[in-house]
């Protein structure tokens, strides 16, 4: 990414969440990004912590996105 968003590691970071989640929007809104790529694109920023509740979120959830419980 040209634009290089805030890396967020996770933890107990409101404000660093917000930060990089408003800063990730405008670079998809520039970008022209479709909802398809939101996600892809997004998670690029993901780093430590925050990759790895990404990755165990993607495993909990099934076809189409569902939340399996």
């Amino acid at each position: 990414m040209k634009h290089k968003p805030t890396l967020f590691t996770g933890g107990y970071a409101p404000e660093g969440a917000i930060k990089c989640v408003e800063e990730v929007e405008i670079i998809f809104e520039v970008m022209g990004c479709t909802e398809e790529n939101n996600i892809t694109l997004g998670t690029y920023v993901l780093r430590e912590d925050a990759n790895q509740w990404w990755k165990n979120a993607k495993l909990r959830m099934g076809a189409g996105g569902a939340m399996i419980t």
